[in-house]
């Protein structure tokens, strides 16, 4: 069976796929308020109330006003690749597809390991993905800087850890046929060498 591909590496390949997948329904970004945005939110909320509103409604701002004092640097709410990134969410879910198809068909065949080609283009493809997680986990999404801020949550991390899976399984060590052992006329042949008795005489 030499130089077959290992089903193992077919299985981690198809899991970080799956895993790929369902990252992008995760939370990959958590949602803050920054000292600054609080402020900013504070000074417009004065002005209009300064302008428009009355004592009663100025000593409820007051109340408003300690209230998002707290918010500052606290998550509050999260956002998922799906929600973020329209369009490399659907690119991270083609390219776990992808890879699942070319990872699922040899693994339903039934034996330890399957042919050599199966799952050529897992690597590739979990390359592509890792580079755009990489990449946005980077360069995040634009918000208002001065006002949120954007931390990583888990869905980035599993995205990255599902690409990573796929290229490794992609690689995984192919299975070599086990070497050949001499054979019985080698060993007549180096016998009749030393000894000079051929064997049948």
């Amino acid at each position: 069976m030499g130089n077959e591909r290992s089903r193992v590496g077919l299985v981690v390949a198809a899991v970080g796929a799956i895993v790929l997948a369902v990252s992008v329904f995760l939370p990959w970004y958590g949602v803050s308020f920054t000292e600054s945005g609080i402020a900013a939110a504070q000074q417009a909320s004065q002005q209009v109330i300064s302008e428009f509103g009355n004592a009663k409604l100025q000593a409820s701002a007051s109340g408003l006003d300690s209230s998002l004092a707290g918010l500052a640097g606290q998550q509050v709410g999260a956002l998922t690749a799906h929600q973020a990134f329209k369009y490399m969410s659907i690119l991270l879910l083609v390219i776990a597809g992808l890879a699942l198809l070319d990872v699922l068909p040899p693994l339903a065949r039934s034996g330890p390991s399957t042919p050599g080609g199966a799952g050529g283009s897992a690597a590739l493809l979990g390359t592509v993905a890792a580079a755009f997680v990489l990449f946005r986990m980077v360069e995040r999404p634009e918000t208002f800087e001065r006002a949120v801020s954007l931390s990583l949550r888990e869905g980035a991390w599993l995205a990255l850890a599902g690409s990573v899976a796929i290229v490794v399984g992609g690689m995984w060590p192919r299975v070599g046929g086990a070497p050949a052992g001499p054979d019985a006329t080698t060993h007549e042949d180096v016998w009749s060498s030393l000894s000079g008795w051929t064997p049948g005489t």
